[in-house]
């Protein structure tokens, strides 16, 4: 099966980016595993993995700096649309994001953005709601200690 063109939608700020530098590592209807550096260089963040769960509605990265070390797991709850057509998958972020630290902490983010892009239209109703049962599955998974489970996709790839 061909690798599909990757493209990241964004509600807040609204854009949606082709992923045209990150390499697709596995792709299947279930998964995608991709290595990426990344788009707008920050302090610390220079690359990392990240496997989509496409079933699930999230997305398991590993953020590293430029010497290799781990920064953390970043854990996007997402939705996908694919247009055979085109080949395109297109992956929107839906704003609730995990992070989990080195040391096993957890904290959950942009909750808050969630209320407004519901009532500009941002987001529906319907994936607001699928992206809170995502995020639960998520963290019980995370807090069960069974992270493992879903970063060992990553790690059969890692340098």
């Amino acid at each position: 099966m061909p690798h599909p063109v990757l493209y990241r939608k964004r509600i807040i700020p609204d854009e949606c980016v082709e992923l045209k530098d990150d390499i697709i590592l596995s792709y299947d209807k279930e998964r995608i595993i991709t290595k990426w550096n990344a788009l707008k260089p920050k302090k610390d963040l220079h690359h990392g993995y990240s496997c989509y769960f496409l079933k699930e509605g999230y997305k398991i990265s590993k953020f590293y700096r430029e010497d290799n070390s781990l920064m953390y797991h970043y854990c996007d709850i997402i939705t996908h649309e694919f247009l055979p057509e085109e080949n395109k998958l297109i992956v929107t972020d839906l704003l609730a994001d995990v992070i989990i630290y080195p040391d096993g902490f957890v904290k959950v983010v942009d909750l808050d953005e969630m209320v407004p892009a519901l009532d500009c239209g941002g987001i529906s109703l319907e994936h607001l709601k699928c992206a809170l049962l995502s995020c639960s599955q998520l963290l019980e998974i995370i807090y069960s200690g069974k992270l493992q489970e879903l970063t060992k996709y990553i790690e059969a790839f890692e340098d």
